[in-house]
């Protein structure tokens, strides 16, 4: 065969083609293109996936040659470094078995079985002392192809690795793959069943931190084997770590958990159990607030507001399908004169029982509906956080029944809500269009509808937008709005979904112009989520200062000796009579001490009250953060600016 005869072609990303001969890497092809290239390249992607450098080329592939500039080659980087904290473990502590070591974002962790020892801090920095050694080995990372599935398993059992064994046995038809981490003399000195892709070589990892140890169970199963988890972070350079060092801590300072202990916010107890959240008088102060405002958009937006029951026969959720598709996530059933009752997991069944009282015809439509509807979902322990994460919570929930004709601009109105609440809150945020599942119900055309006008109606709002290929829910594609909070992290926010299966369920219809039934759509919509997961993510973005309009206590007024008590009494009494949230301080304690305990408790205003503001009829006006807000001022014009900041929330 000729050399002609043997050449194939590849595409790179600027379009062009270039030939090579069959049984060439894509490390064949950097080289190929140049030697700097060759020298800088991590790895490549091959018609859009990630690979290994000495993956084969095929004729017509797409490759593009990845380096240390591209943001792909942090997967490659931070999943050979998990490989390598796997195998400093195992040659620490003998007898450790390993599980599984995915990447996160951010980072990695690893699952280990490690008899005999409970891993603690200190061993970290023992574990980071052995990668740093694995590293200057310079091993080489090879794929191998497993051509031996049951002589494999054989080895992995008589190692004792059982985790590795029972995957192997799981995915022994997929083509299974081991890699090889190799010495200098390219001998192996350890191994792990894994698909990669990986780095080449241990050498390319520079920058790495073990952040911390927690428990976990084989494959998330509470009734398996508990293991130790390992979380790290991996980075090109040390300056990249060392910043997202300083965003953990950052993260770490706003913890809402730790916050809520400062700032007196809520609880969970044991007695009640876990993942139910109890909102003391400050938070509750704070969802109040929040609730007001939510109500007074909708009003003014053409929502009604309803209320539905907490439970519900089990007949409700068998025609919804929850009971087929969720029933893992539903609390088991309680009887009531014989009959199955569940506690809801949703609202919209409710929502829809109330559109079908009574017969509707297209003048009546759209209808909205809203609640702020507590619903009930299990969730296992292991995954609960807080307000994040929990077993009982009330949504903002919403549903809007629609002629197909009015669906567009329904979208386009939620839209139009989501940045009016989001900009009063601080957040920016970006939209995905999540599209059809693998698995799905309703027709093609029904899916290709509702998509459309979803799409129809970002674009109508000018509005950047990402597709997430296969996101939506199986009965429904939708519109997820992710926020990102103060210091630049993502958050679940609001959501748009466009129903057909529902009201098919229900037979969900209105009276046309033309006399006859036909089926209304059903959009399902949130803005806030849950009050939960929003107040606990508010209490992060705000590092637990919430802005004036929405702070617990407004206003702190505070005398400095007994002598100024009458006359902090009466501005606490104006403050009452413009609706403030105030609090007249008059312990004993040092006027120091008392401004040090407002600051501490995040209150927006102190007004402190000494001879000169009696003489002068005025108030000392301190700011918990902002030095150049203090100032002597008149109570009115206090007043006045007070105003001004809770009525345009800023």
């Amino acid at each position: 065969m000729s050399k002609v005869e043997t050449e194939q072609k590849i595409i790179l990303p600027d379009g062009s083609s270039r030939t090579f001969e069959s049984g060439e890497t894509a490390s064949d092809l950097a080289k190929s293109i140049s030697q700097g290239l060759f020298r800088k390249a991590v790895g490549c992607l091959i018609n859009g996936e990630i690979r290994d450098l000495y993956t084969l080329l095929s004729d017509g592939d797409q490759v593009k040659i990845l380096t240390a500039e591209d943001s792909q080659s942090l997967e490659l980087l931070r999943h050979s470094t998990a490989h390598i904290m796997a195998q400093a473990v195992q040659r620490l502590f003998l007898g450790a078995k390993i599980a599984i070591g995915p990447t996160i974002e951010d980072g990695f962790y690893y699952d280990f079985d490690i008899p005999g020892h409970s891993l603690s801090l200190e061993d970290l920095a023992l574990i980071e002392a052995e990668m740093k050694k694995i590293v200057a080995e310079n091993q080489r990372l090879v794929r191998y192809s497993i051509p031996d599935v049951d002589r494999q398993l054989d080895d992995f059992r008589k190692q004792g690795e059982k985790f590795k064994a029972e995957l192997l046995e799981e995915h022994r038809n997929d083509n299974p793959t081991l890699y090889l981490m190799q010495d200098k003399d390219s001998k192996v000195v350890w191994n792990d069943l894994c698909r990669g892709p990986h780095l080449p070589a241990t050498g390319l990892v520079k920058a790495f931190k073990l952040l911390k140890v927690s428990g976990s169970y084989w494959r998330g199963d509470e009734k398996r084997e508990q293991l130790q988890r390992i979380y790290a972070t991996a980075w090109w350079k040390a300056d990249d770590l060392e910043a997202y060092l300083k965003r953990l801590e950052e993260a770490e300072r706003r913890d809402h958990r730790r916050l809520s202990k400062q700032l007196d916010l809520f609880s969970v107890h044991e007695e009640v159990g876990p993942g139910l959240i109890f909102w003391h008088p400050n938070l509750a102060t704070v969802r109040a607030t929040i609730e007001d405002f939510w109500r007074d958009v909708h009003r003014k937006r053409g929502y009604q507001f309803v209320f539905t029951p907490h439970i519900a026969s089990e007949q409700l959720y068998e025609i919804s399908g929850h009971l087929q598709s969720y029933g893992e996530n539903m609390y088991s059933a309680m009887d009531i004169d014989g009959a199955p009752y569940r506690c809801k997991p949703m609202n919209c069944p409710g929502h829809i029982m109330i559109y079908k009282s009574k017969l509707r015809s297209y003048r009546d439509l759209p209808v909205r509906f809203a609640e702020l509807g507590t619903v009930y979902r299990y969730e296992r322990s292991g995954v609960l956080h807080g307000m994040l994460r929990v077993r009982g919570f009330t949504q903002d929930d919403s549903h809007i029944f629609c002629t197909p004709e009015q669906l567009e601009s329904e979208i386009t109105g939620f839209l139009d809500l989501v940045d009016l609440m989001m900009r009063t809150f601080g957040y920016t945020y970006k939209a995905y269009l999540a599209t059809r599942p693998e698995k799905y119900l309703g027709s093609d055309e029904e899916w290709e509808f509702a998509t459309g006008k979803l799409e129809a109606a970002l674009k109508s709002r000018n509005l950047d937008y990402e597709i997430d290929p296969g996101g939506g829910v199986f009965y429904a594609p939708k519109i997820d709005i992710k926020l990102f909070d103060a210091i630049g992290r993502e958050w679940q926010g609001p959501t748009v979904q466009v129903d057909l299966n529902l009201p098919k369920r229900f037979d969900v219809n209105y009276i046309g112009e033309d006399g006859q039934r036909h089926q209304a759509i059903m959009v399902h919509r949130a803005v806030l989520g849950s009050m939960e997961r929003f107040c606990g993510g508010l209490i992060e973005h705000y590092a637990g200062a919430f802005p004036t309009w929405l702070a617990p206590t407004q206003v702190a007024v505070l005398p400095i000796s007994d002598r100024h008590h009458e006359y902090a009494r009466s501005i606490q009494e104006k403050l009452k009579e413009g609706g403030f949230r105030s609090r007249l301080d008059e312990r004993a304690e040092t006027i120091n001490y008392r401004i040090r305990e407002a600051q501490m408790e995040q209150i927006p205003y102190m007004l402190v009250v000494g001879d000169r503001e009696v003489a002068s009829n005025e108030v000392a006006v301190r700011h918990r953060r902002d030095e150049s807000k203090k100032k002597e001022m008149g109570l009115e014009s206090f007043l006045a600016l007070l105003c001004a900041e809770v009525n345009e929330k800023t």
